[in-house]
């Protein structure tokens, strides 16, 4: 831990920390390092449990950044996933764990859904960053898991905050990009929305019509 500190020290850029604070992603310490530097910092290291613990639970940005690149998944059991995920403290946290982490967990499909379900915004976040992630990698679902996954991606585009519909659009998109039949499905829920009375309807309909290029 001392030597990550100080090697993050050396590599502290304030005008990164103030612009990062001036766009409300707030942390009790920013030493506003980039990310392939806290990359490089942890490619020096080998992933090691108690230490990706322990720097998990400091309140300082890359501490957190390195945390999710530094945790084994073999040892990141589903009771400390919910943990770490009821604990998120922004959305660049929630973004660059999901990548670095989430996605790999052997049970990441069923607890992204899990995380869906929620009503916290950061829980729901990761959720659906999650999924697509994984979506990105097989994409495989069967009828009814896909099914479910619409129904509640859509209703988070409807009612969500900023960031839990930019999420649940990031995963739709994902789906459909994995086939022609996924892309069917998406355009068959929102075919009665082009001339709805709700903007966001409106505008869930152009988007996913933009993305199958019609």
């Amino acid at each position: 831990m001392k030597d990550i500190k100080t090697q993050l020290r050396l590599s502290m850029n304030g005008a990164v920390s103030q612009s990062m604070r001036e766009k409300g992603l707030v942390y009790k310490l920013n030493f506003g390092v980039e990310l392939p530097r806290i990359k490089n910092i942890a490619a020096s290291y080998t992933k090691n449990h108690e230490l990706a613990q322990t720097l998990w639970k400091e309140d300082i940005r890359e501490c957190k950044i390195l945390a999710g690149l530094l945790q084994p998944v073999d040892t990141f059991y589903p009771e400390i996933a919910d943990i770490w995920v009821e604990n998120m403290p922004n959305i660049e946290i929630a973004e660059l764990t999901s990548m670095n982490l989430f996605q790999h967990l052997p049970y990441a499909p069923a607890k992204s859904f899990q995380w869906l379900a929620d009503e916290r915004e950061l829980v729901q976040v990761c959720g659906y960053l999650t999924i697509a992630r994984l979506l990105m990698k097989k994409g495989d679902m069967d009828e009814r898991v896909a099914n479910e996954f619409l129904d509640q991606a859509v209703c988070a585009f409807f009612s969500g905050s900023y960031h839990v519909r930019n999420a649940a659009l990031a995963a739709i998109r994902r789906f459909m990009q994995h086939s022609e039949e996924h892309a069917f499905m998406v355009c068959r829920r929102v075919d009665g929305m082009k001339d709805s009375p709700q903007e966001s309807e409106q505008l869930l309909y152009s988007l996913v019509r933009d993305e199958v290029g019609g």
